[in-house]
């Protein structure tokens, strides 16, 4: 199974098209949020399931503010992030995962990128593709691949 992670596109869509052309087939694509209108973009460019949400950017998006949904035996718990206010850190939001009996939780808001595995709860954010704030300013998105006995290699990338 391959999966594209992606976060905060605001509606420049180039880089996650270029993306999807080049890891495809892909079994999943989750945006982390700030979408910014690209919804159908999003979906139509994929021939597999779209996990999204809203972010706070997207003001009159039909996208669900949170989604809770299983990758082979790992529960997910999908948010943009800014009502757990992951700007000052991801302790609030790993609770929440925890507490929903999720394994791995996927963020996004801070456009910097960020894997954080404590042992019980996983925490992803792909960073972004438009706006990078990380030193470098490189755009960037996560890859994970799981194989048959439910190994995940996740692999955090960067647009060159």
């Amino acid at each position: 199974m391959r999966i594209l992670v992606v976060s905060d596109t605001h509606r420049k869509n180039d880089i996650y098209l270029q993306l999807v052309e080049r890891y495809s087939p892909l079994d999943m694509v989750v945006h982390c949020g700030d979408i910014e209108g690209s919804e159908v973009t999003i979906e139509s460019a994929v021939d597999c399931p779209v996990h999204m949400v809203a972010g706070n950017n997207d003001f009159f998006s039909d996208a669900p503010l949170e989604d809770v949904f299983d990758v082979g035996p790992y529960r997910v718990l999908l948010s943009h992030g800014h009502h757990y206010y992951i700007s000052m850190g991801n302790a609030l939001i790993k609770d929440e995962a925890r507490s929903r009996g999720c394994d791995i939780v996927m963020y996004g808001h801070t456009h910097r990128p960020e894997l954080d595995d404590d042992g019980d709860v996983l925490a992803i954010n792909p960073g972004s593709l438009t706006y990078p704030r990380q030193e470098g300013r490189r755009p960037s998105y996560i890859i994970i691949e799981m194989d048959e006995s439910g190994e995940l290699d996740i692999q955090q990338k960067y647009v060159i």
